[in-house]
């Protein structure tokens, strides 16, 4: 076994039954992992689309082969929340496009995740109609609607996106960043997280940012000081210039694990064609009509994902990793999915397959004993047992448990 990944598993001595309560002895017992505890994750917005009612089958039909590929190994999706389009006109948002999402992504068994209550870029335009006082006001209310709207299906959420460069932000004149300017960077964090946490207290509440610099973790710790509950230090690690490597992913690791709170990458990127150039400060500002994936670059993105991806599950604090991109021509138009244009699989999809699905997973058969006793030793997550016919489920989480298990 892997030492490094001795914190990923745990173990629980098990009690088999029949219906009538008797003993299982001498039987063997089927067991396997079917959903890791770790969340590993990807950009779900096209189950959005692949659940509503009006969309074209032929493309519906490419929409759930895509998301199927990604759900064999996925367990959590990131649904889109975009205030300038999620609400393109005042008092008219698309709650029941994002609950359709959602409950498609719940059935299948993936966690989901919103993204994000409250950011500059993707405003509501019409917002810039209102004092600042109002605009407030209407954020909060905002966030309390769908925090609310969605509970018990998205019950975490990126509440909060860059604020490190939100009340500085200059690119052009937003809602958001005039309210940012008003409250400071910890003003508005504590107001965003206050209104969150009013309507979901048991909520999974994240801080998002693509800035990896000391600003960040000073944001931290004037936060925390001001007594805000953070739940998770969102850690955004778009690579379009090319793979951060294992000096920089260490030294963030190091630097942000040092709050003692969970850590998420929560939007990942890694390029398979040629890398944006280096002096390109905002990746935004990078527009390209055409940006393909070569057979060069898809193996540099396979090695890089897999050493990345052992990197963060070895970390004990790291809790989640999701993809940005599920497909190529996404954002930015880059060659950054773990699948083609034209869904067929890369080779950086088909080595994490074997990670998640098959190097960190768990499968075998136990033997009860007289006493229909067994131990079962793993990753943690959620198992299926069987023996015959019949079969029962267990969650293997932290440390030792005890269950009896009727089959």
């Amino acid at each position: 076994m892997n030492q490094a990944f001795s914190h990923r598993r745990g173990s629980a001595r098990l009690t088999f039954t029949d219906a009538a309560g008797a003993p299982l002895k001498n039987q063997t017992i089927a067991y396997e992992l079917v959903k890791h505890r770790f969340l590993f994750g990807f950009g779900a917005f096209d189950a959005v689309d692949a659940a509503m009612e009006s969309t074209p089958p032929e493309q519906k039909a490419v929409l759930e082969d895509r998301l199927g590929k990604m759900l064999a190994i996925f367990n959590y999706g990131t649904l889109p929340f975009y205030w300038g389009r999620f609400e393109k006109e005042e008092g008219q948002p698309e709650t029941q496009a994002l609950l359709g999402g959602a409950r498609w992504l719940l059935s299948r068994g993936v966690k989901v995740k919103g993204h994000p209550l409250c950011w500059h870029t993707v405003c509501a335009p019409w917002l810039l109609k209102y004092d600042n006082a109002a605009i407030l006001d209407k954020q909060l209310a905002r966030i309390r609607r769908e925090v609310a709207d969605f509970k018990g299906l998205i019950d975490t959420w990126d509440v909060i996106n860059e604020v490190v460069i939100m009340p500085v932000f200059d690119k052009y004149d937003n809602a958001v960043t005039r309210i940012a300017e008003d409250l400071g960077r910890v003003g508005i964090v504590k107001a965003v997280f206050e209104a969150a946490r009013e309507l979901n207290p048991e909520a999974t509440l994240i801080l998002n940012d693509f800035d990896m610099s000391p600003k960040y973790e000073r944001l931290i710790g004037d936060c925390l000081d001001a007594g805000i509950r953070i739940d998770v230090i969102g850690l955004q690690s778009h690579q379009h210039q090319g793979y951060w490597g294992m000096e920089k992913l260490q030294d963030v690791l190091k630097r942000f694990s040092r709050f003692g709170l969970p850590l998420h990458f929560t939007e990942n990127t890694l390029i398979s064609g040629d890398l944006m150039p280096q002096h390109i400060v905002d990746l935004n500002d990078w527009q390209v009509s055409d940006w393909p994936s070569t057979p060069e670059g898809e193996e540099r993105q396979m090695r890089e994902v897999e050493e990345m991806y052992t990197a963060l599950f070895a970390h004990p604090q790291v809790e989640a990793i999701t993809v940005w991109d599920a497909v190529d021509g996404k954002w930015l138009n880059a060659p950054s999915g773990l699948l083609r244009r034209d869904n067929s699989s890369k080779p950086a999809y088909t080595r994490l397959n074997e990670l998640i699905k098959g190097e960190w997973s768990s499968r075998g058969s136990l033997v009860t004993d007289d006493q229909g006793r067994a131990s079962l030793s793993g990753f943690l997550g959620e198992y299926r047992l069987t023996c015959g016919q019949t079969a029962a489920q267990v969650n293997l989480e932290p440390g030792r448990q005890e269950y009896i298990l009727k089959l």
